[in-house]
């Protein structure tokens, strides 16, 4: 019997097919958790070198390195997020504070507690923490966190 290009290619996706289902069978299951952005024992860092001193960013679920990471952004209040774009689309929703954001050829908006976000992936964007406590913002990274620094004309 003479296999066909397109017979060979449906037996190797198959195949991989059932090896990834086998192995998602066996893993164990992830731990629920739940973090507040209060917490004394979430672990702070900095940002990104352009972003000013103030800035901090604490990993709560993921690998930032890799897809599907979970972060805490938190600045200062009266505080400027320079103009940048992000490789991953973002999913936000803040926490604390009242922050002012700028999409390139958008309308900028006002996200207080509570406020759900989209960021689409490249599009650049700057943001002002406008309150008179830190803004705090989950935001969900669908690929690897990252910040690139964009000029602002």
């Amino acid at each position: 019997m003479i296999m066909t290009f397109f017979d060979r290619l449906k037996r190797v996706l198959l195949c991989g097919l059932l090896s990834l289902v086998c192995s998602s069978v066996n893993a164990e299951p992830a731990a629920a958790l739940a973090w507040s952005a209060s917490a004394a024992d979430l672990e702070w860092g900095p940002c990104p070198d352009f972003i000013p001193t103030g800035c901090e960013i604490a990993v709560l679920h993921g690998d930032p390195d890799k897809r599907n990471t979970d972060i805490f952004f938190k600045v200062p209040s009266d505080f400027t997020v320079p103009h940048h774009r992000h490789t991953s689309a973002e999913r936000m929703v803040l926490v604390a504070g009242e922050m002012l954001v700028q999409y390139d050829g958008q309308e900028a908006i006002i996200l207080t507690p509570g406020t759900y976000a989209y960021g689409p992936p490249q599009l650049p964007h700057s943001a002002i923490c406008q309150s008179e406590e830190p803004c705090v913002l989950f935001i969900a990274f669908e690929e690897p966190v990252d910040a690139i620094a964009i000029a602002k004309d």
